[in-house]
């Protein structure tokens, strides 16, 4: 039993899982009723199906960005992504179909990660270099499409992807998970997962072994961006608006850090789906529940910043076998 548990707590999505765990126990004295779940009207509500609902643009943009940190880079754009193509999905359906925005909206996500691919792989710019510039012009792009305003969305199918119901339960929560299927299909049952490890663990010998890195490596950004862009349209249906300024917000911090608490180094080499899974649902619980017990706004992320470095602390081998050896020491005293 206790070298099952060894082996165990030896898996990268042990700890995230034990912190996550250990938060929504903490949710159960903090918050009356966290737990409750129930039907009305057919639909189910409650405190967990919420951060279900919620936790999906996060999830999906750091699915994205899972891909691209696998490799050994990063993309700092998405949230500007995320609000370019719900700014043009908006914009789009003042004169046309939903449809056609919803094909614009993914395709403007297309191109702004076909953009990001070329300037890492085919003109070797550092990754944070070159998503800075996507990232520092894409609101002001968002705002040039909105004209500054914020655009509200009256189309009944495209505010069901972000608040509408399938079988008792958001519609986002479907979307997300068909997203992840698709992930892990990719790096289980083809080539382009393998390949992707062995770009992040040694480049140069993938070359050597045949792997040509700038296929895998522009079809990575492209991936972040078609995520980033699904993000936005489901951030924008779920408020039934697009405002450039404010959505998807420091996003690409959270999504970075639900992959790194997910076992994913930023050195690149292995990565792991499940892991960003648990990751991103922490993040997402922490703010329902800092918001929960009424923390004052002003320092809402000071608090969330502490508990993730505690939580990467934990997951760090160096650092419990110091604090190991530090409570030996206390001991033996």
């Amino acid at each position: 039993m206790n070298r099952y548990l060894f082996r165990l707590a030896q898996t990268k999505i042990f700890w995230p899982l034990v912190a996550l765990l250990v938060l929504l126990l903490l949710n159960f004295f903090l918050i009356p009723g966290f737990y409750s779940v129930e039907m009305k009207n057919g639909h189910l509500f409650g405190s967990l199906i919420d951060i279900l609902n919620r936790v999906i643009p996060l999830l999906i943009i750091s699915i994205g960005m899972t891909l691209v940190i696998a490799k050994g880079g990063i993309d700092i754009s998405v949230g500007s992504v995320l609000a370019i193509s719900g700014a043009l999905a908006a914009y789009i359906m003042e004169t046309s179909s939903v449809w056609v925005a919803l094909i614009a909206a993914v395709g403007v996500g297309i191109v702004c990660g076909m953009w990001n691919g070329v300037l890492v792989s085919i003109f070797e710019i550092q990754p944070m270099v070159a998503t800075l510039i996507l990232l520092t012009v894409g609101r002001g792009i968002a705002q040039l499409i909105t004209g500054g305003q914020i655009l509200t969305i009256d189309d009944e199918i495209y505010k069901y992807i972000g608040s509408g119901f399938f079988m008792g339960l958001p519609f986002s929560i479907f979307i997300g998970g068909a997203i992840l299927l698709i992930m892990f299909y990719m790096k289980k049952r083809t080539a382009m997962g393998l390949f992707l490890e062995s770009i992040g663990n040694n480049i140069t010998a993938s070359k050597f072994a045949g792997i040509q890195p700038r296929k895998i490596i522009f079809l990575v950004y492209t991936i972040s961006g078609v995520c980033a862009a699904i993000a936005g349209i489901i951030v924008s249906a779920n408020v039934s608006s697009a405002d450039a300024n404010n959505a998807g917000l420091w996003m690409e911090l959270d999504a970075i850090l639900a992959v790194v608490i997910g076992g994913t180094s930023m050195r690149g080499g292995r990565y792991f789906l499940g892991g960003t899974v648990v990751g991103a649902l922490f993040i997402q619980t922490l703010s329902t529940t800092i918001y929960s017990v009424g923390i004052n706004p002003q320092i809402v992320m000071v608090v969330k910043a502490f508990v993730v470095i505690m939580v990467c602390l934990v997951q760090s081998e160096q650092f419990r076998s110091i604090f190991l050896q530090f409570n030996k020491k206390k001991v033996s005293v």
